[in-house]
């Protein structure tokens, strides 16, 4: 994991030139919260970098629990909220006890697919837009 103040998101690379990134299924893009990871880090008694987690972006001062289908606009791209962000036992290898940190509440974050492209920047607003409902009229 590479920390960037700015990257290129994209339907071809997802964030920057990530390799897993393409457009192939609903787990394109990966989000946390800040506040979720301060919980992580106060549970196992120690600061670990959020990076150890592996998610994509990071975030602050929203609740993503429950936020399926919602829309997430960042700057000036927008991700539609596919799913919870289930940790692999991998983490563990990183941190012990870490897999049963993130999985209470959403801890461990979400999976997104990209909706438009864009660029994100470090200090970018973020808001969560509600599920969009296909019209019958």
């Amino acid at each position: 994991m590479a920390l960037c103040e700015s990257a290129k998101v994209s339907f071809k690379n997802g964030i920057g030139y990530d390799s897993r990134g393409a457009m192939q299924n609903n787990r394109q893009i990966t989000v946390m919260t800040k506040e979720n990871w301060e919980i992580i880090c106060t549970e196992l008694k120690c600061e670990i970098p959020w990076t150890t987690r592996r998610a994509n972006i990071l975030i602050e001062g929203l609740d993503l629990k429950n936020t399926t289908g919602q829309q997430l606009r960042i700057g000036n791209f927008c991700l539609e909220i596919t799913g919870k962000m289930y940790p692999c036992n991998r983490m563990d290898e990183q941190f012990n006890g870490l897999t049963n940190a993130l999985t209470p509440d959403w801890r461990g974050g979400v999976t997104c697919k990209l909706i438009t492209e864009g660029e994100i920047k470090l200090g970018d607003l973020v808001s969560l837009e509600p599920k969009q409902e296909n019209s019958t009229d």
